[in-house]
């Protein structure tokens, strides 16, 4: 079994900053992808950045250049600099992971959220 636990959102006004972590718990040999997908109310989930276990990063289109993906691979977390937030932003925050388990099998997991609300 393997979780992943989210951490770092909350209210904060446009302009303003905020850290995200994840960090990934349980039988876990080694660790993929990780990312960041945001959900607002009523729309579809999407992607917001991946990073490989290379640090090889991605971003979408409408966070580039203000948001910055990155990792620790000794502690399984991934951290989610949001900078110049907007209230376009807010949104619910999940965390993914794809995960190689003790037992060699994959395992894609996913936090339960965090809470990410611009004020305009």
């Amino acid at each position: 079994q393997v979780w992943l636990v989210e951490s770092g959102g909350g209210l904060v006004q446009a302009g303003g900053s905020l850290r995200l972590s994840c960090t990934a718990s349980g039988s876990i040999r080694r660790i993929n992808f990780m990312g960041w997908y945001r959900q607002a109310p009523g729309k579809q989930r999407d992607l917001v950045a991946t990073i490989s276990r290379g640090d090889s990063a991605n971003y979408a289109d409408s966070v580039e250049g203000r948001f910055i993906i990155s990792r620790d691979n000794t502690e399984n977390t991934v951290y989610l600099q949001m900078n110049s937030l907007k209230p376009e932003d807010t949104a619910v925050y999940y965390c993914a992971a794809n995960i190689l388990r003790l037992d060699w099998s994959r395992q894609d997991s996913w936090g339960p959220g965090t809470q990410v609300t611009v004020s305009s």
